[in-house]
Parts: structure tokens; sequence; C-alpha cells
């Protein structure tokens, strides 16, 4: 493979606001906390071109160089602050340099699908330099592909944070105002003062906080019954640094139809097909748990703006009864489902989870945590991506795929992503744990067929 230089020239410096106060949140942290495990908390996506029209690099490169002053978390680096003056903030980076981010793979041979997934999740498990902005490209370009493979640290933002980042770079995106770059840092004193107000204002809203707090325990599903451990199964292992990513791609009109039949929606057909082909995995290796308890995002927000990224997102387990037939457990799904939902608050987990996680993080306790959890055996996310194909410098973007990274004890992990008419769950697992990767693509494609079969 041989890597492609593409010369980038930075533009002056323009200093012209004043203190200007960006920190981290508190869920910012929280993943921050996670941070320290085998594997860096990123995320990320692979957009693949058609195949008839290809940009060329110097294409993609004019087009980042042209969008990415629009987002300015692309250009900034968390910094910690002193003694006194609160959370991290978000500073402009006065040496960004495109190049430093940008990639360019050329591939004379063969990079069918394995090998340009085998390039992306070697990207997505290589931490990203603390003294940057937390992003890396890479234009893969083969005689089969033509791919942009985008890895952002998800303490820059979460999944609907990053739809708003791909929204922006594509041609099809508003035009965002470009403020003066770079900003001045804040000075010390308007740190001190901005963390002063904060503390105050966390005083104040400390009953609806404590509120939120219960609704939270409600949402994580705190219960008599829900603090028992889960069943252990030969998925749930310490991970190491490496991941293999596979896909299955089906229509999203089909499992939109069967949706609707069993009055539920995408993301509990979807959570049917995961647990069938999970069981039928682990009943060939000879387990048979009674039931699975799946993680599963929650945003708290409907949408994003590409200026405010960050974090806003609580996490919601649900059990799954360990039912062979795919239809029987798919109404379970949904009033389970329908329940969680009605009891609890967006995203109101975050707190008490994060406070939980900071707490181990401090004690030195965390990773020892995550890598002996029992409380999920895998993780599912699922976004709504864009309805229509999206272009970047006038090339269709044919397949978005998206990528996650989950340290831990779970050996596998799933992200879903519905664009252009169709619906993509990529399946990330550790391969010395998920050796039989290929049997669980393949079964989890059987499980989607099976269910959208009857009502097409």
């Amino acid at each position: 493979m041989t890597r492609v230089h593409v010369p980038v020239t930075p533009g002056p410096p323009i200093r012209s606001r004043p203190d200007l106060i960006e920190r981290a949140g508190p869920m910012d942290l929280t993943v921050l906390v996670a941070d320290h495990a085998s594997i860096p908390m990123n995320l990320g996506a692979i957009l693949l071109f058609d195949s008839a029209a290809t940009p060329t690099p110097e294409r993609i490169r004019s087009l980042l160089a042209d969008r990415i002053p629009r987002i300015p978390r692309l250009r900034q680096t968390l910094r910690r602050t002193p003694f006194g003056c609160g959370r991290p903030i978000w500073v402009d980076d006065p040496g960004f340099v495109l190049n430093d981010h940008l990639e360019v793979l050329a591939h004379p041979g063969s990079a069918a699908e394995p090998e340009l997934f085998r390039i992306a999740t070697d990207m997505l498990c290589q931490p990203l330099p603390p003294d940057r902005p937390l992003w890396r490209a890479g234009l893969v370009i083969s005689p089969e592909h033509c791919a942009l493979i985008v890895i952002v640290h998800h303490v820059l933002t979460d999944g609907l944070g990053g739809l708003a980042v791909l929204a922006a770079l594509a041609d099809e995106g508003s035009v965002q105002p470009v403020r003066g770059f770079p900003q001045s840092p804040p000075s010390r004193w308007a740190m001190a003062s901005d963390a002063a107000r904060a503390r105050l204002h966390t005083i104040r809203a400390m009953p609806v906080d404590i509120r939120r707090g219960f609704a939270g325990l409600r949402e994580l599903g705190f219960s008599s019954t829900s603090l028992r451990p889960i069943e252990r199964t030969s998925l749930n292992r310490p991970t190491s640094s490496r991941r293999r990513a596979t896909r299955v791609v089906v229509e999203l009109a089909d499992v939109v139809a069967t949706a609707h039949h069993a009055d539920g929606t995408v993301n509990d057909v979807v959570l049917a097909a995961i647990t069938g082909a999970v069981l039928d995995i682990l009943q060939a290796r000879g387990e048979r748990p009674r039931q699975l308890v799946i993680s599963v995002p929650i945003s708290g927000r409907y949408g994003a703006d590409p200026s405010k990224l960050g974090n806003n997102t609580g996490v919601r387990p649900i059990s799954i009864p360990a039912i062979d037939d795919d239809a029987t457990r798919l109404i379970d799904i949904v009033a389970v489902s329908k329940a969680l939902s009605r009891s609890t608050v967006r995203a109101s987990s975050a707190a008490p989870l994060g406070g939980v996680f900071r707490l181990l993080h401090r004690t030195g306790l965390f990773e020892v945590f995550i890598e002996h959890q029992r409380l999920v055996h895998t993780f599912e996310t699922n976004l709504r991506g864009p309805a229509t194909a999206l272009h970047l410098a006038g090339y269709r973007v044919a397949g978005l795929i998206p990528l996650v990274a989950t340290p831990g004890n779970v050996g596998v992990t799933f992200a879903v992503l519905s664009y252009a008419e169709t619906l993509a769950v990529t399946v990330i697992a550790d391969p010395d744990i998920v050796t039989d990767q290929d049997r669980l693509t393949d079964a989890l494609a059987t499980r989607l067929e099976r269910l959208s079969r009857t009502h097409r």
C-alpha cells in the first residue's frame, strides 16, 4: 500500500473574538473515563463511493479544506484547566494542518471488502494523538473500491453528532457560518469565573438533578430482579486491542414493514435478529442462556448541530428471552421497549452511570470493572441516517458503514445505520473471542431475511 502525500498550505491565523469557553460536558467526561481500557473510545464510518465515478485525492483534500472550517470542533483540542477552573475546555489548535489528519492510501492490488474493513478497523483501534484535534481520515483507492474512512474520538461527538458532521461535509449540507480561526484561549480568570457560575448553577439545579437521577435508575432498569448478574457466556471475556468488522445490508422497506406489522420499531426488528444470531452462535458452542441482555443507547436530543457537538446519551439495557422463534421473540421485544419508553426520561441514565464510572476511575477500579462486568452481553447502536444518498465533491456516496469500538469484556458489538433506503448492520468483534464471526454474520442475515420475508 502506497501512502500519497497531499500538500496543504495553512492560512494565516485570525484572532477575532475574546474569551470563549466551550467545556467538555459531564457525559464527555464519562467517555474519557471509558477511554482507559484496551481499546480507545473511537467511532467512525466508511463512506463507499459509487464505483462508476470516484474522486481524486485532490478533490477530497479540497473539499475537506473548504468544509472543515464549518465544524469548529474538528480544529480544536481538549485541554485540562488549572485548579479551580472547572472541567476541560475545547480550544482552537493554531497549528492545525489537514495533512496531520488525512492520509491517502493508494492500494494497487486487491482491496475487496474484507481488506477495506481491515484498514478501517486498524484505524478505529489506533489511539488518536491527544495534542491534536481528535479525528483522522483515510482515503482508500483500489481497483475495487474508493472509500473515505473517518474516525473520531467519542468525546468529540456521539453518533447523532457524527451524522451532523457528515451532513456539514456533504454537498447537500447547508452552508454553516465560519468563525475566525484560531480563537484566543480563555484567560485563567475567565475560566475560574465561569467555573464558579457553573457550580452555583449545579447547586440551584440539585432538586431537578436528583429527580433526573432517579429517572436514570429507572432507565437503567434498576429493580430487585435487575440486580441479578447476567449469565456467563464465552462471548464475554476481556477483549484485546484488535477488532474485525463484517456487515449485513438489507432493504429498509422490508424491515419497516415487519416493524409496522409487529406494532414496533425498526430497532425492535434488528434486536430480534441480533439476539437470534447470537443465540445461534452460543448454541453451536454448546451454551444455552435463558436470556440475553443488550445495551441500547438512548439519545437525549432529536437533532445535532455541527457547531455544538459533544455527548448527550444514556443507555437502556433490554432483557430478551432466549426464544428461538423470531416472531415470538419480536413480540416480547416490542412489549419491553414500549414499557421502557413510557417509564423513563430520555438519556437520564447518563447521570448515575457517569457518576459510578468516574468514581471507579478515581479509585483505580474502572478497567477491572468493565473487564469483568456482568450487566450486559452485547451493545447495539442504531441511527437513522439520510434517506437519500449524499455526495462529496460531486461524487455519490453509495454506502455508509458505521463503526464503533467498545472496551471491556463484550466480544461483539453491533452498529446499525439506515441510509438511502438500505439498512446496514456492522458486526464489530474481537477476532480472538468471536472466531466464528462469519457464521455470526450469516446467521444475522438469515434472521433478518426470515423476519421480513412474510411482510414484503
